[in-house]
């Protein structure tokens, strides 16, 4: 038996989900319920999973559960970043030809099946296959971003060594003076994604939200979950609570959350606009893992990300918001002097998983219990991904994604507490000491 009395309390300030019309029809757990299956947490892979679910078991009722609103907790808080290949994962980069490729793949399988996806369904999530550049202001990281260009250019990925003339004239901002710009890179609005996967669910899954699992446990072949005002009890389960898999016991010595906060602008005037050059929308991944992530939207606003910590998961205050929101300020005035003080809209905080060798988690925990998450900030793909494909295989099909997914290499265990703790808070202090200049 497995219990956690923590409650999510997110923040409401995030402009992605602002930016949508408010949903009405939501529905709060109020009775005991019994299913087939129990899929915890609505993000992209909770939904992805019992969409696919819902299309292979028409007859059987299939239960979605969320603590919070439908996609709201890191799946509409990220950046918007759909990544083919990464830099670094915060912890680790990876040296290693043969590793990098098996991950690079399973980001391109994530690539696909969220390419699917917007296809059938004709969804607008403002796509723009435009690449993301790796930039730093260090002249001496020109050493890394040369390394990874052969890495980059040994696997076939198109990508481009840019200097910073060439990069201002991109950007709109003198700050940067190396990057690489790599292709493959989607740039998305990660609200109206999430939310387009909950609009086609299949009639058969019940969506539940703000309802917060409390405890559950195993007895033969019943899973019993209890819940504020109600249990459910379920043949199957899927875990998809990215972040919060830890919380609920979840291969908790291979995964643990970090805290990331950012802030967005209001859309630049015409004036202000023309004064950085008119770019066109573009995104910047940072070249040391505590940087910062910058995006020009579509509508002019500029997104910052430039925090990572080890914080309570469950809750950030509007006071700890707003002490980042300072820092997210002086990180758009270096990078635009020009532009006025008071342009921050909103700052909102999120949640992302990570696990020690930066590898996800998609796992038969038993016969009646699987588990997908720990994306290590490249979740809107390879949550889609590991999704499908765990509800794929829970259902024991076999197919060509779970093969390429089960080449990854496994997380390695964590250190117990209160070393895991030092550790991370080391290694942050560290990363974030080494990229002061990039924050």
């Amino acid at each position: 038996s497995y219990s956690h009395f923590m409650e999510v309390t997110n923040d409401n300030d995030c402009s992605w989900v602002k930016d949508l019309i408010p949903r009405t029809n939501i529905k709060t757990l109020h009775s005991n319920e019994d299913c087939e299956w129990l899929v915890i947490g609505a993000g992209y892979t909770g939904l992805s999973a019992a969409r696919k679910l819902g299309q292979l078991y028409p007859n059987q009722k299939i239960i979605l559960i969320d603590a919070q609103l439908a996609g709201e907790g890191a799946s509409s808080r990220n950046s918007g970043f759909l990544v083919d290949t990464t830099l670094n994962d915060g912890f680790t980069s990876n040296k290693e030809l043969k590793s990098y490729k098996k991950k690079a793949d399973i980001y391109e399988l994530g690539v696909d099946v969220v390419k699917k996806f917007i296809n059938e369904h004709q969804v607008d999530c403002e796509w723009n296959e435009c690449g993301k550049y790796f930039a730093s202001s260090k002249l001496e990281d020109n050493k890394i971003l040369k390394n990874f260009s052969n890495l980059l250019t040994q696997l076939g990925y198109e990508n481009n060594l840019l200097t910073s003339n060439e990069l201002s004239k991109k950007l709109g901002t003198n700050f940067y003076n190396v990057a690489i710009y790599t292709k493959g890179g989607i740039l998305l609005h990660p609200g109206k994604l999430v939310r387009a996967m909950i609009d086609v669910l299949p009639n058969n899954v019940y969506l539940y939200e703000n309802s917060c699992l409390l405890k559950w446990s195993k007895n033969k072949d019943i899973i019993t979950c209890n819940f504020k005002n109600g249990k459910i009890y379920t043949k199957k389960i899927i875990f998809a609570t990215n972040g919060f898999l830890k919380s609920l016991g979840i291969k908790s010595n291979y995964n643990f959350p970090i805290t990331l906060t950012a802030s967005m602008t209001r859309p630049l005037t015409d004036k202000e606009f023309k004064f950085i050059g008119e770019p066109k929308e573009w995104g910047v991944l940072p070249i040391r893992p505590m940087g910062a992530t910058i995006r020009m939207t579509k509508d002019r606003r500029i997104l910052i990300r430039n925090t990572a910590e080890i914080h309570n998961p469950f809750k950030m205050s509007q006071s700890d918001l707003y002490k980042r929101s300072i820092k997210q300020k002086i990180g758009i005035k270096k990078r635009f002097p020009q532009l006025p003080d008071n342009i921050i809209q909103s700052t909102w905080s999120g949640i992302v998983s990570r696990t020690r060798n930066s590898s996800q988690i998609f796992e038969k925990i038993n016969n009646n219990i699987f588990a997908a998450g720990c994306y290590n900030g490249s979740g809107i793909g390879v949550g889609t991904l590991f999704g499908e494909q765990i509800a794929l295989m829970a259902s024991n099909n076999q197919t060509n994604e779970i093969s390429v997914i089960k080449q990854r290499k496994k997380p390695n265990r964590l250190p117990p507490q209160p070393f895991l703790n030092v550790g991370i808070y080391t290694r942050l202090a560290y990363e974030r000491f080494k990229a002061r200049s990039e924050t």
